[in-house]
């Protein structure tokens, strides 16, 4: 007999959004997250249209909002012969776009597929999973001050565990497709900058951007490729921050220097995107576990928020008498189908190797793939707010 219906290894943006969905709609769901409460991770942050309009279904935009997260509702690109800016539109549940800290952001998602029914394990390792015969997975093994040496069986095993999964190497989860190119990225946080919502930048080899976040701070990214930024931090981790914002626009590079730095630099040293098969006997993947590109794009956080609910219906079909194979394997089609074109125009961004007018184009493609993806959620029912 299982203890749950669905035991979920991750409780990040991911595993905590598919949780929440799943318990809401009555589903037996845990939770394993490795972290404690309130901890930070590498992130853009920044929230695109799609992913707004998911928190703002599931109801869980408010207290974002409550807790500081400014709107932002203009986006500029400054390039090397010009600038040019986008005023938000706003739509039926996306008035503007938020860039949340991920400790706020992952706790909120988490807190509410608690309240929802979930059971939450945090500070647990999964450390194995449970296995039939046959090979189907039945659930997880775990480690920890709240799980040690616990047992989890469940009718379906989701990771969410990010890019080095450990569902997804247990199960031998094998690679659709796996990109070339990848973006390494140094970021900090910016007190009392001027920027007005986000800000794109694109120069010599090189990328920019100011993300507006909690507490009046703004997170200032640069990037370029792994192998430069290998050569630029031989001089130290500031004087490559300082090197590659002098290679994107100077109106962005004035705007970095007239805030004040809070905290050390984060880096991120790049890893090329991959998708992988995200579904098997007794399994699933969700978030970078089974599809990450680079964050370039800035738009795994809202891939996140989007495959949740994708991966929620494909679980409820297969409880509700749909063969839980086929209903996986739609979801996982379904994602695929919203991700490729967005997939492919990043691979295309994250090498660095195009000028003004080609950046300008590969933009364009950003949007409509955007669009398209805005136009699928748009047209879905909403979610249930409230456990059944």
């Amino acid at each position: 007999m299982n203890d749950y219906d669905v035991v979920v290894v991750g409780g990040r943006v991911a595993g905590a959004s598919a949780a929440l969905l799943l318990a809401r709609a009555g589903v037996k769901v845990a939770v394993v997250e490795r972290s404690r409460a309130g901890t930070d991770t590498v992130s853009t942050h920044a929230l695109m249209r799609a992913g707004v309009l998911q928190l703002s279904r599931w109801g869980v935009l408010p207290e974002l909002v409550a807790a500081g997260t400014p709107a932002v509702r203009r986006v500029a690109f400054a390039y090397p012969d010009g600038e040019a800016a986008v005023t938000l539109r706003p739509t039926p549940g996306v008035d503007a776009l938020y860039a949340p800290r991920r400790h706020l952001l992952d706790r909120v998602l988490l807190d509410a597929a608690t309240a929802s029914g979930a059971d939450v394990l945090l500070e647990t390792q999964v450390t194995g999973l449970l296995r039939d015969d046959a090979g189907r997975v039945l659930g997880v093994r775990t480690s920890g001050p709240l799980g040690s040496g616990r047992a989890i069986r469940a009718g379906l095993t989701v990771g969410a565990d990010g890019i080095g999964s450990l569902v997804a190497r247990e199960v031998e989860a094998p690679l659709v497709s796996r990109g070339r190119a990848a973006s390494a990225i140094l970021y900090r946080y910016v007190d009392d900058l001027s920027a007005n919502g986000y800000v794109w930048g694109y120069g010599d080899r090189a990328a920019a951007g100011l993300i507006p976040t909690n507490a009046g701070q703004t997170c200032v990214f640069v990037s370029t490729t792994p192998a430069r930024m290998r050569t630029l931090r031989r001089e130290g981790a500031d004087a490559a921050f300082d090197h590659l914002l002098d290679a994107v626009p100077a109106s962005l590079a004035e705007v970095v220097r007239s805030g004040r730095a809070t905290g050390r630099l984060h880096g991120w040293r790049g890893v090329p995107g991959h998708v992988r098969r995200s579904s098997g006997p007794g399994w699933a993947l969700v978030g970078d576990a089974g599809y990450f590109k680079d964050p370039i794009t800035t738009h795994g956080i809202t891939d996140a928020l989007r495959d949740a609910e994708l991966l929620s219906d494909a679980v409820l079909e297969g409880l509700g008498g749909a063969a839980p194979v086929v209903a996986l394997a739609r979801y996982e089609a379904t994602r695929d189908r919203l991700s490729r074109a967005l997939y492919d125009v990043t691979e295309s961004v994250c090498r660095y190797d195009w000028d003004a007018e080609e950046v300008r184009a590969l933009l364009r493609r950003v949007s409509s793939a955007m669009s398209d993806e805005v136009d699928h959620l748009s047209a879905r029912p909403a979610p249930r707010l409230d456990r059944v």
